[in-house]
């Protein structure tokens, strides 16, 4: 029997993951075995749930990517410690994106979220160490004298709410069948677990506790060089690719909480037009979601634990002040 149209394209899909990102960000990670693993949260889990949506999770979070930027310490340590802008001859940053510098940490990202939500539990022990040891390298002084720290928990309580709201707000609006009132309570709680692994504490756990931290931060936040190069009429200048665009890119905007859009002057149109574009992009990504079907990974996740699991789920492992100290050149080979 001739493969059907879907088929082919989920197959082709496949192809495209594994050759782009599978072979170069998922090495190591283990999603088949051992068998009867719940990793951290479990096949019933809402993490779970709201992790297989793979369109979903990419907008939220490139949604996520963008409300970290109205944080100048964010700005500064991508520019100090990650190849995410150009430099120049001197290795001074030019302040553009580098094009493979960002999808190097793009995908790096997708793994991390991926596996932590439905990997094994040494899947997901091996990824938080990792980003943890990567953070205990980041540490310098912004362009306006102030010191920054990746182990601050400060940052990393925002850093952990910019990334929670952009997921659970993907997920809310664009998903075909999304968690609504107390699952997507679930959503918020569960989540901790992986803010917690990375250093976190006194994490939001709620929706409004989300919106209500992101928002106490607003005295330390400003219009960053990332946030100016989209705001107002530097929008005719957004470069157009798969993940950003002006569509995409007002798309993005509009998932801001409130007081975030009135800072980059985001303007919503009448209500008839809001609809309209929300519709054609809740298409776009089912449309695509039903096409590729679940990655690999989430099938072999669901395999593992078909037979059920010894407990409910697992717990992160990691003890505050345990780490070895570590090179920036020995974690990128840990990576």
């Amino acid at each position: 029997m001739l493969p059907l149209p879907h088929e082919l394209l989920a197959d082709q899909f496949d192809r495209i993951f594994e050759t782009q990102v599978r072979s170069r960000y998922f090495r190591g990670l283990e999603f088949a075995g051992p068998r009867g693993d719940p990793g951290w949260f479990g096949p019933d889990s809402a993490v779970w749930y709201v992790h297989s949506h793979l369109p979903t999770l990419v907008f939220g979070l490139v949604c996520a990517a963008y409300l970290e930027g109205f944080d100048p310490s964010i700005v500064a340590m991508g520019a100090d410690h990650s190849r995410l802008l150009a430099r120049d001859e001197d290795g001074r940053s030019t302040e553009r994106i580098d094009e493979e510098g960002a999808a190097v940490r793009f995908g790096h990202s997708l793994s991390f979220f991926i596996g932590t939500a439905y990997g094994s539990t040494a899947t997901a022990e091996r990824l938080t160490r990792t980003v943890r040891a990567m953070h205990h390298t980041v540490k310098g002084t912004r362009p306006d004298g102030l010191p920054y720290d990746a182990d601050d928990p400060d940052w990393l309580r925002w850093n952990y709410a910019t990334v929670v709201w952009g997921l659970a707000t993907a997920h809310e609006r664009y998903h075909y069948r999304p968690l609504r009132g107390e699952a997507l309570g679930r959503y918020y709680a569960e989540f901790t677990r992986v803010g917690q692994a990375l250093g976190g504490t006194d994490l939001p756990a709620t929706k409004a506790e989300t919106l209500d931290c992101l928002k106490s931060y607003l005295p330390r936040l400003a219009i960053t060089s990332a946030q100016a190069a989209r705001t107002g009429p530097n929008l005719r200048d957004v470069p157009t690719g798969p993940l950003n665009g002006p569509f995409v890119d007002w798309m993005v905007r509009d998932t801001l909480p409130t007081w975030a859009a009135r800072m980059v002057m985001h303007r919503r149109p009448r209500d008839v037009e809001v609809y309209a574009r929300r519709t054609a992009f809740w298409l776009a990504l089912n449309g695509l979601h039903a096409t590729t079907g679940p990655l690999r990974e989430f099938r072999q996740a669901r395999a593992r634990v078909s037979g059920g699991t010894d407990r409910p789920h697992t717990l992160p492992a990691h003890i505050p002040g345990t780490d070895p100290t570590r090179t920036r050149a020995e974690v990128e080979a840990l990576a």
